[in-house]
């Protein structure tokens, strides 16, 4: 398999703090990639070590398989990081191009418009001028101006509202599809559950999880059964239900959570209860999360 970002035992401390410890990973190309941790958990530290902005104490760091600050991996690189600051003075228009002129073969500004979202005006406005939101699509076409097969985003979508969102993620889809390579932190993990592929977890600079969303909810998590009453039952009642962990019951709807949801659906059916519009679910994101921290725990 062809890896085009590969890190080997790499750590990096900062004073007597260890931010990342012994971490490997490797990614193949076209892959969709969460690395998700709270805050301090060493996420934006393996983001900078990939783009050759920090160095590691240890370990070993491949991009294309050369070094991240080789000009030929550079130019194959696009970056969107949480706090980046541009120059004033310069108009959008000016300045995209003057990116672009860094790179063999930069996006076209067409098409680069189109994946960005930037309308006439805000393309002519003065950097200085524009609001938040503006600035994160202006980064997100510096990250796309040299035409990357790798791009990073640092928390890509903070700050930005709910449409602002979805419009962003919309537009990353389409260049997976163009076959780029994607890696992201996120602090959303509904974001996350949703667009990657793969997810990696941090917690104080290892990796503690490690597959794609359904691969880690199966493994880490109970399915749940939810349905709405046309009767109603008492919770004592679903309680002694074969295969059921817990129940939860908000007016007519119900959810169980269950060891076995083959066997406990076989259970509903078979005592004809009087429900309706019933789903099967994994457990959720946030679960997966906490069970993963718990279990590092108890190694500790």
């Amino acid at each position: 398999m062809n890896h085009i970002v590969e890190l080997k035992n790499v750590n990096k401390v900062f004073q007597q703090y260890k931010a990342v410890n012994n971490v490997s990973l490797t990614v193949k190309k076209g892959d969709m990639i969460a690395i998700l941790g709270a805050n301090g958990a060493g996420k934006t530290t393996i983001i900078r070590m990939m783009l050759g902005l920090m160095k590691p104490n240890s370990g070993e760091v491949s991009i294309f398989g050369g070094n991240p600050k080789d000009k030929k991996v550079r130019n194959r690189i696009g970056s969107m990081l949480q706090e980046v600051s541009v120059m004033d003075g310069l108009k959008v228009k000016e300045i995209v191009p003057l990116i672009q002129g860094y790179y063999d073969h930069p996006l076209e500004i067409a098409e680069l418009k189109q994946l960005t979202g930037f309308d006439e005006k805000d393309w002519n406005m003065r950097t200085e001028k524009l609001s938040g939101g503006q600035k994160r699509r202006l980064n997100f076409a510096l990250a796309l101006a040299g035409n990357p097969d790798l791009l990073f985003f640092d928390e890509p979508t903070v700050g930005m509202d709910v449409t602002a969102r979805a419009h962003f993620w919309k537009r990353v889809k389409e260049l997976k599809k163009q076959g780029k390579t994607i890696i992201f932190t996120t602090h959303y993990l509904q974001e996350a559950d949703e667009v990657a592929e793969r997810m990696i977890m941090i917690h104080k600079g290892e990796i503690i999880g490690d597959g794609t969303p359904s691969e880690l909810k199966e493994k880490l998590t109970k399915p749940q059964i939810m349905f709405y009453e046309k009767q109603a039952y008492s919770m004592e009642f679903y309680s002694a239900l074969p295969f059921v962990s817990s129940v939860e019951k908000e007016k007519e709807k119900v959810t169980l959570v269950t060891t076995d949801s083959d066997q406990l659906l076989r259970e509903i059916i078979n005592k004809e209860l009087q429900v309706k519009q019933i789903e099967v679910k994994q457990g959720r994101l946030e679960e997966v999360f906490s069970q993963l921290l718990e279990e590092h725990k108890e190694v500790d």
